[in-house]
């Protein structure tokens, strides 16, 4: 792994660490204090009911698993938007269609420095793999120890210490969306759940049934259920969509290394 790589390791492990609880104290800010706003309710009273139509005041009344929504919603933005620099650089400068076209010409011509170069433009994971392949192909051009087999096993075997090597930076902080894609649905619908014993347990104390502030009381309580969806259908979207990127790079690193190996295979002959 290059120098850069470990610095940015560095740097998501201390995103992480830092993202969800900053979340949360900016998730209770937003439901105190913008949406428990005392201009949104009767009498000025965030006690009170929310005045028509006001979705942020009504949002308030979702209780106090709303601001806990909000932090998955805002957790699960940032780590997409990390996630889309840091495989974005992955990925390298061009496409990766291309580069592997101009790899496997180029080691089709027994041209190494030039692939080498080609790498330096191209930079990302699949550049970085295949660079560590090409200094073990030029170090197996030379020994005249070994027969071609283990030469081919020294190849491919220092191209997926690489690949394992580059892999793990692809995929982290996945773990942390997929998980919020499962668990803001179930958090919204619990909220949702407590809010309806709410709205029925005061119905009941009233003596009289009051179908507006029944009617009030399940709004509030469904709020919780719309984060909840929202935000976990954010977090599966842009799951699916970076294992979609991911699985695109990874082709292109089997790809660039079985290029290597055939080229190696085919202008090298057997020294036994």
């Amino acid at each position: 792994m290059t120098q850069s790589s470990k610095k940015s390791g560095t740097l998501q492990a201390v995103l992480a660490a830092a993202v969800i609880p900053i979340a949360l104290v900016i998730g209770y800010l937003i439901w105190k204090f913008i949406m428990g706003d005392p201009a949104g309710f009767e009498d000025g009273d965030p006690e009170k009911n929310p005045l028509p139509n006001n979705i942020l005041a009504t949002m308030y009344k979702g209780g106090p698993l709303v601001p806990v929504l909000i932090c998955l919603a805002i957790t699960a933005i940032t780590f997409s938007i990390e996630r889309i620099i840091s495989i974005g650089k992955s990925k390298g400068s061009g496409r990766i269609e291309t580069f592997i076209q101009k790899i496997r010409s180029l080691m089709a011509q027994g041209n190494i420095e030039g692939a080498k170069s080609e790498c330096q433009r191209q930079r990302g994971s699949i550049a970085n793999v295949v660079v560590s392949g090409l200094g073990m192909y030029e170090m197996m051009e030379k020994d005249q120890n070994l027969d071609k087999e283990r030469k081919l096993l020294a190849i491919q075997k220092e191209l997926e210490e690489a690949t394992t090597l580059e892999l793990p930076m692809l995929s982290k902080n996945l773990v942390i969306i997929s998980t919020i894609a499962s668990i803001a649905t179930l958090l919204g619908l619990f909220g949702t759940v407590l809010g309806m014993i709410r709205a029925f347990a005061a119905l009941a104390t009233a003596g009289a049934p009051d179908a507006v502030a029944l009617s009030t009381g399940i709004s509030e309580a469904l709020v919780n259920t719309a984060l909840g969806i929202g935000t976990s259908a954010i977090a599966i979207i842009m799951y699916n969509y970076f294992t979609n990127k991911i699985d695109g790079i990874t082709y292109g690193i089997d790809e660039a290394g079985y290029s290597i190996v055939q080229s190696f295979a085919s202008r090298y002959k057997d020294n036994r």
